[in-house]
Parts: structure tokens; C-alpha cells; sequence
């Protein structure tokens, strides 16, 4: 008994080791496996850092991060869009919007000929002109903000400085809109150069307080001066509404005196002595008349009535 209870068998060590099951915990286990997701992420990653995709409304610039041709000035190979593919080692893509930027500038102050200080305040749309993307990057190599916030910024002040030396504080207010063509004809004169073409270009000018000030007493004196011109104009015209009517109702009574009188001419040529006679027989009324004239005597015809 004792020798069956010691007996050990190679079956008996088979059957009782823990059994291996085919399923996910083995799968897993295997080396393998993590080797397989590790390079998968791997992949990913590096086709991530290696790819970018430049929409229709930008212009990419792929460049070398350094380069040893002396030739190969800012390491630019030329413009892309769409997927791009490189080598994020050495190799890196930027990007511009070629799309209309619009940016307000905070306002800055500039010194007209006779030494008086204009606030300027100037809003500029622009879009980059994609064949000139790359020497853009080539020269600057920053992003449109820190261009619109630099360079551009730099372009609209030197163009309104230059400008503003060339006009009186008078002639600049009396000439704005012409003050503003040659500072818009200067600055896109300098952007275009550098690949920036300017759409729209305004500005709000703000003369000193005492210009201002001598401007409103000078539109306020002149506004006086066509009321009162006006009110004159406003009399003459009274007046001679008046006189028209005076004249009009003077004619239209000596034009009736003229018909009354015309009218009584030929009645009275109208008349014949027998119309008259009848006239005055109609109108007797058979009472013999006291006196009767005739050619140089007059006659009283009561006495012989009276004697009768």
C-alpha cells in the first residue's frame, strides 16, 4: 500500500499540471501581439506627423528645416495643396490663407505739414497673392498675424505719414477724399511688391480738438448765412407774389372800365332821336309840361294855362 501511495507516473503529472486553454488569455500573453499594436500606433503616429492636408482656400510651402545648398536660399521646394506627404525630420509644411483678410487697426497719430496731429483709424482687406507665397515665408517665415501686426501695420503707417506731410490741416480736411486715394495708391504700391493685394482700404480721420472746433463754428456760420439768404430769397419772393397779384387785379379793373365804357358808346351811338322820342312818351305821364325851351327863348306855360 504504502509503495502505491509513493508511486509517481508521468501520466499522473500530465493530468494534474493546469491545463492551457486555447482562448484570448494565451493569445494575449504572446509577445507577439503587443509587438504588432506597438508598431500599428507607431505607423499611425509617424503618418500623422508625416501628413498634412492644405485646403482649397490656402497655399502650402514645403521646406527643408535645414539644408546645406548654399543655393536653396530659405530650404522652400515650391507650394502644394491637398494631402502632403514629407519627412517631419527634416522636412516641414507651412501654410497662408489665400482667402480676403480683414483687419482693423487701432488708431494711430500722424503730424500734417504744419505740424498738427490727425488720429488715424484705417481698416485694410487683403488676400496674398499665392505666386508670391513663397517669398513671403522665404523673407518673413511668420504667420498672417504677426505679418498683419508687423509688416502691414509698418506699410499703412509709412503711407499715411508720407502723405500727411504733403497737406496743411486745411487742405487735408477740404481734400479728404484725395488725402486717402494717394495714401491707398502708396500702400498698395508697397504691398503689391511683397505679394499682398489690397481689396478695400477706409480710414476715419479725427482732426485736433481745435480744428474741430474752428470746423463746426465755420459750418455753423455758413448755415447762418444761407438761412439768411434764404429768408431773402423767401421775401423777394413774397414781394413779388404780391406785386403780381396788385398788377393782375389793377389790369382786371381797368380792363373792366374799358368794357363798361365801350359798352355805354354803343348804347349811345345806338340810339336815334325817334328812339329817344318814344322813350320819352313812354315815360309821359300826360301832364303838359310848366316851362318848354326852344332856340333862344324859353317859355311859361302855366300863365297861359292859367288864363284858360
Amino acid at each position: 500500500m504504502a509503495n502505491s501511495k509513493n508511486t509517481y507516473t508521468p501520466y499522473e503529472e500530465v493530468n494534474n499540471s493546469p491545463r492551457r486553454s486555447k482562448g484570448n488569455g494565451t493569445f494575449l500573453a504572446r509577445p507577439a501581439f503587443w509587438i504588432t499594436i506597438g508598431c500599428f500606433i507607431a505607423a499611425l503616429i509617424t503618418l500623422n506627423a508625416s501628413c498634412t492636408v492644405i485646403d482649397s482656400g490656402e497655399i502650402g510651402i514645403k521646406f527643408h528645416k535645414w539644408s546645406a545648398n548654399e543655393q536653396d536660399y530659405g530650404g522652400v521646394e515650391g507650394t502644394c495643396k491637398g494631402w502632403v506627404f514629407y519627412n517631419p525630420i527634416t522636412t516641414s509644411v507651412f501654410s497662408y490663407p489665400t482667402y480676403i483678410q480683414r483687419k482693423n487697426y487701432e488708431a494711430f497719430n500722424v503730424n500734417a505739414k504744419d505740424a498738427s496731429v490727425f488720429s488715424m483709424d484705417p481698416t485694410i482687406a487683403y488676400r496674398i497673392n499665392p505666386e508670391k507665397a513663397c517669398d513671403i515665408f522665404t523673407k518673413y517665415r511668420k504667420g498672417i498675424e504677426d505679418l498683419e501686426n508687423g509688416y502691414i501695420r509698418t506699410c499703412i503707417y509709412e503711407a499715411y505719414r508720407t502723405c500727411a506731410n504733403q497737406y496743411t490741416s486745411d487742405s487735408l480736411m477740404s481734400n479728404r477724399a484725395n488725402f486717402e486715394r494717394d495714401v491707398r495708391s502708396r500702400l498698395e504700391s508697397s504691398l503689391m511688391d511683397e505679394g499682398f493685394i489690397v481689396e478695400e482700404f477706409t480710414s476715419q480721420i479725427t482732426p485736433p480738438q481745435s480744428l474741430a472746433q474752428m470746423i463746426n463754428e465755420k459750418n455753423a456760420a455758413v448755415q447762418s448765412a444761407l438761412k439768411a439768404e434764404n429768408k431773402v430769397k423767401e421775401a423777394e419772393a413774397e414781394a413779388k407774389i404780391r406785386i403780381a397779384e396788385a398788377k393782375g387785379a389793377a389790369e382786371a379793373m381797368q380792363i373792366k372800365a374799358d368794357a363798361e365804357a365801350y359798352y355805354n358808346r354803343t348804347i349811345a351811338a345806338s340810339l336815334s332821336p325817334l328812339i329817344v322820342q318814344e322813350d320819352w312818351i313812354e315815360k309821359w305821364n300826360g301832364t303838359v309840361p310848366t316851362v318848354m325851351s326852344g332856340q333862344n327863348m324859353m317859355l311859361d306855360m302855366s300863365s297861359i294855362i292859367g288864363k284858360k
